[in-house]
């Protein structure tokens, strides 16, 4: 068995799919897929993925022993101990509109009855209210650094910390609509800035809201 055919068994044995397992193993989807299509070779992951999975690594490695490790020989001593296991808690945050997203200040309750018919997953533990925000445009897209490009979808978190160089959603007082720009200060004056190099920066001022931080991006492929 290749490789490849090893981690779908792995990866079924565990009950995930790519994405799940990406995630969990701190990686891209995009890894685990050209992993899985012999598009690329095993890497410094496989320990983390067979701890995913609960398999044994060295089966997942070299394909040597058993996909899951057995009791050892009637005459070995039997182990007294075992791998606890990690906590893996998911929350469940709703999927809202740039709009909904711009009326978060004014809003009387976080999550009102019909707020949202769209929820997606993640590990954040968020501070308080959070939401998920399908990036629009292309102003968070860079070509070198790092780079939210359209149709990601990003978790805000209502009471982060926002300071200088962190991802945030903002309301100017002109606009009915959030927007999603990188905090910066300088000189002691704030502003907003797209990663993109082709938009301009705009002042954080006095009319400038931070409804929250960016604390997770989701991206499609």
């Amino acid at each position: 068995m290749e490789f490849k055919d090893r981690l779908k068994a792995a990866r079924r044995h565990a009950n995930l799919n790519q994405a799940e397992l990406a995630q969990r193993a701190g990686i891209t989807q995009t890894s685990i897929s050209d992993l899985e299509r012999g598009k690329s070779k095993a890497t410094a992951h496989v320990a983390k993925i067979a701890s995913v999975c609960g398999v044994d690594a060295l089966w997942l490695s070299d394909g040597k022993g058993e996909m899951v490790r057995r009791a050892t020989s009637q005459g070995d001593e039997p182990a007294n101990v075992a791998m606890a296991d990690q906590p893996n808690m998911m929350f469940r945050y709703p999927v809202i509109s740039w709009v909904a997203a711009g009326a978060w200040a004014e809003a009387v309750e976080p999550y009102p009855p019909g707020f949202s018919d769209h929820y997606e997953m993640s590990d954040y533990n968020s501070k308080g209210p959070a939401f998920w925000l399908e990036v629009k445009g292309d102003s968070m897209t860079s070509p070198v650094g790092q780079s939210v490009p359209e149709g990601s979808l990003i978790l805000v978190d209502t009471e982060a910390d926002a300071y200088s160089g962190k991802l945030v959603i903002a309301k100017l007082s002109n606009s009915d609509k959030a927007t999603f720009k990188k905090l910066v200060d300088d000189g002691g004056r704030r502003f907003l800035k797209p990663l993109n190099p082709a938009y301009p920066m705009e002042t954080c001022e006095d009319d400038c809201r931070i409804i929250g931080v960016v604390v997770r991006a989701l991206m499609k492929l």
